[in-house]
């Protein structure tokens, strides 16, 4: 047997690239290696614009030409990081020598030694880190996301009238309708995007140990923190000022849990519509060429439903592991992170596999009405509910002097099949006024939902 070409080991990189590959932009190596270019690019300008040790503020054209170094990254830039990282073993020192490779292609060798200066890789790291995961999720993921509610919220309005059995404990329950059950998960989904849009990224710019100490011994009269401050929020960033060599990851922990959270919620959605397709509820479209089974000619499968769950799940584990294990570091530092946040687009794309199988799969099927409405009128004892809360009502008016009215729909309803003539032989004989007696004759597990249709107009 020959040996394969070298292949993509996860299914992110081979069968579903094209339905993450937005990702990638950022979340891959070179969009790290990318943005850590920028960091240092922008330390370096940062330092020349205040005449650090004696240097001059670079020209407009020389800005211009230093941030061309991550505006225009390129296969080229990642080839020449690659081989130097196979000699250096070091990918931030890598970056480094890149960067100042290029100063001096731009005649700019009298400021090289002020590249990376007074920093630690994780100055670098986490920096890149925070831009690179705030745009993945300003970008693509949430996004994504929000492709996923606006279909939940068209279909909400669309079936918001379509009354359907509800089921509580799986067993047949007081009526809602489709749109408003659709309204529901929207609803969720909605406030967890608030939620993942307040995120704080922070970062952090002070050394070593978190001390300024080398900027200390290097120029002691400057402000370091003001600088490292300014640095940071010029980026977009939130400062940090206490920190030990690394930045705590608390606000990762906290976006992944959300995340995570949104997950779950999703997979919620998805376990939901494969039981309602089950029970008919819902139609799959048909695709034309798709084929269901290698042998059963009939079938349409929930695919997309099922691999946005298997996805959710995947997502959840791996967001659930980078929030636990990235809150801890031994003391000042140990490396445990940097392994972990290798995988933080691993946990992203699998959740946004599963968005675009769930948007694809929420185009995909029709609402079976038809369906609905016999599967309400085979449930007549539902009405209890309406029955006896009724009849409570009229006895606190003093319309009424019936005991006990949940034990004496209990006994008629609980455990039985009733239709819709025992319900009227049955509402016929109590002892309640002429127009609560009249709202009852004239209910239907169809029209016994209550204000569902108006509820979804709750949905922002």
């Amino acid at each position: 047997m020959t040996s394969l070409p070298i292949q993509p080991l996860s299914p992110l990189d081979g069968r579903y690239q094209a339905a993450v590959s937005g990702l990638g932009e950022y979340l891959s190596e070179a969009g790290l290696n990318r943005a850590r270019v920028q960091v240092e690019v922008e330390w370096l300008i940062a330092l020349t614009g205040r005449g650090a040790f004696g240097t001059a503020p670079l020209t407009d054209d020389q800005t211009r030409s230093l941030r061309a170094l991550y505006s225009e990254f390129s296969q080229a830039d990642i080839d020449w990081l690659a081989e130097k990282e196979a000699v250096t073993r070091h990918d931030v020192k890598a970056v480094e020598y890149l960067v100042r490779h290029r100063l001096s292609e731009l005649g700019l060798d009298a400021i090289a030694e002020l590249t990376h200066f007074a920093c630690t890789s994780e100055d670098i790291n986490n920096l890149s880190y925070a831009l690179t995961v705030s745009a993945a999720v300003q970008e693509v993921w949430l996004p994504a996301l929000r492709r996923v509610i606006d279909i939940l919220r068209d279909l909400a309005h669309e079936h918001r009238d379509a009354a359907m059995l509800s089921h509580t404990h799986g067993q047949p329950a007081t009526p809602s309708t489709m749109g408003r059950e659709l309204a529901v998960t929207a609803w969720r989904l909605e406030r967890i995007v608030t939620q993942v849009q307040q995120t704080e990224y922070l970062g952090k710019f002070s050394g070593a140990t978190g001390t300024f100490s080398a900027h200390v011994v290097a120029e002691p009269e400057a402000n370091w923190p003001a600088l490292s401050k300014e640095f940071v929020e010029g980026l977009g960033l939130t400062w940090n000022p206490l920190t030990t060599q690394i930045e705590s990851h608390d606000w990762q922990a906290e976006l992944y849990g959300k995340v995570s959270h949104a997950n779950r919620v999703l997979h919620n959605l998805a376990t939901d519509i494969w039981t309602y397709i089950s029970m008919g509820y819902f139609t799959q479209i048909p695709q034309a060429g798709a084929t269901g089974s290698s042998t059963m000619p009939h079938k349409i499968n929930p695919i997309r439903f099922e691999n946005a769950e298997a996805n959710l799940e995947l997502s959840s584990a791996i967001l659930d592991s980078l929030a636990a294990t990235l809150v801890t570091s031994r003391m000042q530092r140990d490396l445990t992170d940097s392994s972990a946040q290798r995988n933080i687009g691993v946990g992203f794309g699998h959740s946004l596999l599963a968005l675009d199988n769930l948007a694809r799969g929420l185009r995909e099927i029709s609402l079976n009405r038809e369906a609905l409405l016999a599967d309400l009128d085979s449930n007549w004892e539902i009405l209890g509910e309406a029955i006896q809360t009724v009849i409570r009502a009229e006895v606190a008016a003093g319309r009424s002097s019936i005991e006990d009215p949940y034990a004496l729909l209990k006994e008629l309803t609980r455990g039985k099949r009733i239709g819709q003539a025992d319900l009227i032989a049955f509402v016929q004989e109590l002892e309640i006024g002429d127009e609560a007696k009249a709202r009852l004759l004239e209910l239907t597990p169809a029209t016994y939902v209550g204000l569902s249709s108006d509820l979804v107009d709750y949905l922002p």
